[in-house]
């Protein structure tokens, strides 16, 4: 007699999550009419439908609903133990999933790539990018097996470890090398180009500023290279993290500089759940990537 499997609660948790048949096909590397059929195998065994097929997206009955909650229960379980499995050979050994911010990946993950390959050639090293609430909710499913972030996330599922600190520097127009730095008072009269919504860096930048997020105000951009390459259009200006300058001042015709005191800062860190049996491994690769980020952090302003 055909029993529940894990390859059943895999393609179904999948399904809840996504919403979607071709989506949790995909996510689950398999075609849709095989995650189908075990979607439908499934529910004969349970003897009632889980979900409700839609033109657009499938709704989860009650019952769906609570099996979806149960199977990333178990899901999250077994995942612990083949991680406790890992552990006991070598605790640098096997596959790490790791997410970052898009403030610090492009100037951070390929070091951390490098450094962590150099140590520990057997690591299956899988990092994605993605802004901070996205990560922090693929971490709690177990999606993910630590995050680099900025700090604090005060979730208490979750361990936090600083890595380290870097200050934001002030890109203006090539015109501006050499002028006196604004404070926070003066930076409210300028154009301040800021990320869109969602990334953790544009609520610091607007702190700072002390200002409130209008989009008749402020300018947004998607990434920290488009908000450079405005501010050399002559737009505006903008603030980026000490660890993009090195990269950033190549791509436009700007001048940067430090803020006066007291300077905004950033702190970086690494996250995991606290209840992952390999706790100790994700605080040996947050040393390592406490040291490349340290060296990466090192802006020196023009003489």
């Amino acid at each position: 007699m055909t029993k529940l499997s894990m390859r059943h609660l895999r393609y179904f948790e999948a399904l809840a999550r996504l919403g979607h048949f071709g989506r949790a096909a995909e996510d689950c590397a398999v075609s849709q009419p095989a995650l189908s059929a075990q979607i439908k195998e499934m529910e004969e065994l349970l003897g009632a439908p889980l979900a409700e097929r839609g033109a657009r997206r499938i709704r989860l009955t009650p019952l769906g609903e609570a099996v979806a909650l149960r199977a990333r229960e178990i899901l999250r379980a077994a995942e612990e133990m083949e991680g406790l499995a890992r552990a006991a050979q070598n605790p640098l050994v096997g596959r790490l999933r790791i997410g970052i911010i898009p403030t610090v990946a492009p100037y951070l993950l390929p070091q951390i790539v490098t450094e962590l390959t150099r140590r520990s050639p057997e690591l299956d090293l899988r990092p994605r990018e993605a802004v901070t609430q996205k990560l922090i909710g693929d971490l709690l499913e177990a999606r993910l097996d630590a995050a680099v972030v900025a700090l604090p996330i005060s979730e208490p599922a979750l361990t936090e470890t600083p890595l380290f600190e870097e200050e934001f520097l002030l890109v203006r127009p090539p015109e501006d090398a050499g002028k006196p730095p604004p404070n926070p008072e003066a930076l409210r009269g300028m154009r301040l180009l800021l990320l869109e919504e969602g990334h953790c860096f544009r609520d610091q930048a607007l702190s700072f500023c002390e200002l409130s997020a209008s989009p008749r105000e402020l300018m947004e951009g998607s990434s920290l290279s488009t908000l450079v390459r405005m501010v050399g259009a002559g737009i505006g200006v903008t603030l980026i993290p000490e660890m993009a300058a090195a990269v950033e001042a190549r791509s436009a015709s700007v001048s940067l500089t430090r803020l006066p005191e007291p300077r905004p800062t950033r702190s970086i860190g690494m996250v995991w759940r606290k209840s992952d049996p390999l706790a100790g491994r994700l605080a040996q690769i947050a040393e390592i990537i406490r040291q490349t980020g340290a060296a990466a952090s090192a802006f020196r302003e023009p003489v």
